[in-house]
């Protein structure tokens, strides 16, 4: 069972629009898509839109985040304890903090995460460059202190006491794809962590996308994980395909290789010897406001597909 859940809020990233993102998914066909290949779609409908919040210190819009996090936890905890898949539609990818803390607390922090996006999102408020808490989402997870003093101390303690549940994202557990535009404070993150694996464009280019995702194969049976999240940016994508996205960077995944990574995915899922469970997913940063005739809802949409079985002769 698949349970789509909408979370329109874009409030804490450079650029607003991809609230529009989870209208344009479904306009591009999502729910019909998943439907054809045997699977029961239940669509939640969409919380509410994000209201930016009035305070001028501290992280942007961090009152209207703080307050929406709770309920999208609720209703992917939800989703998560009916035994079902839910496919979050995103909005601003600040938004993780909220269905990845409930899919951590319905599996006693026995979780894998794929992160397939060219950026890591991996700062905390003292090595962040933009002070955007869109780019801090594993940061959170992870239960890293924010580095500073103050106002914006205060406020990321209350995103680990409130929302990121006692039992933390394992950095060993982390996994990033597609990689192209890393912060010196993310870079120095991943690297000093032992056990994560951090795939990158050069990567690909140099391994291709068999390789690099048998690596990443390789990787989740050795941490022992029993439950995969999967979450989707598609700024991961080359922009010549995937323009609608408001941190677009040049050089990402072509049409191809995007779908073998999800074709490849789905293998493994299938394989008989699989030791993990794919038990959530989200489709992020979609921003209609900068596509054209919503290819890059599109383009999502037919990735999705492909992780969940379509290919060339049918369902696989």
């Amino acid at each position: 069972m698949i349970e789509i859940i909408g979370a329109p809020f874009d409030l804490c990233g450079p650029q607003q629009g991809s609230r529009l993102g989870p209208p344009a998914l479904r306009l591009a066909g999502l729910a019909p898509v998943l439907s054809k290949l045997g699977l029961v779609v239940t669509d939640h409908g969409d919380l509410p839109t994000g209201v930016e919040s009035p305070n001028l210190q501290g992280m942007l819009n961090f009152d209207s985040l703080i307050g929406y996090l709770p309920e999208l936890k609720n209703r992917t905890a939800q989703a998560l304890d009916r035994g079902a898949i839910p496919l979050v539609l995103g909005g601003g990818h600040e938004l993780a903090m909220g269905y990845i803390s409930a899919a951590l607390a319905k599996f006693d922090g026995d979780l894998a995460l794929l992160w397939i996006d060219a950026h890591a999102d991996a700062n905390t408020p003292k090595t962040s460059p933009s002070g955007n808490i869109h780019g801090m989402p594993i940061a959170a997870l992870q239960g890293l202190t924010s580095g500073v003093e103050g106002l914006v101390d205060k406020q990321w303690q209350r995103f680990l006491d409130e929302v990121v549940p006692t039992t933390r994202m394992r950095p060993e557990r982390c996994a990033w794809y597609g990689l192209r535009d890393v912060d010196p404070g993310e870079r120095d993150l991943i690297r000093r962590t032992p056990g994560d694996l951090a795939i990158t464009m050069q990567d690909v280019d140099r391994r291709g996308v068999v390789e690099t995702m048998r690596e990443f194969n390789r990787w989740i049976r050795n941490t022992g994980a029993k439950y995969l999240w999967i979450s989707f940016d598609v700024d991961v994508l080359d922009p010549i395909l995937a323009p609608g996205t408001g941190t677009a960077v040049r050089g990402g995944l072509s049409y191809r290789e995007g779908h073998l990574l999800a074709e490849m995915i789905r293998e493994f899922l299938d394989a008989p010897d699989c030791a993990f469970e794919l038990v959530g997913l989200d489709v992020v940063e979609v921003n209609p406001l900068i596509d054209s005739h919503n290819e890059t809802a599109k383009m999502a949409v037919e990735w999705v597909g492909s992780l969940f079985g379509k290919s060339i002769l049918g369902v696989h």
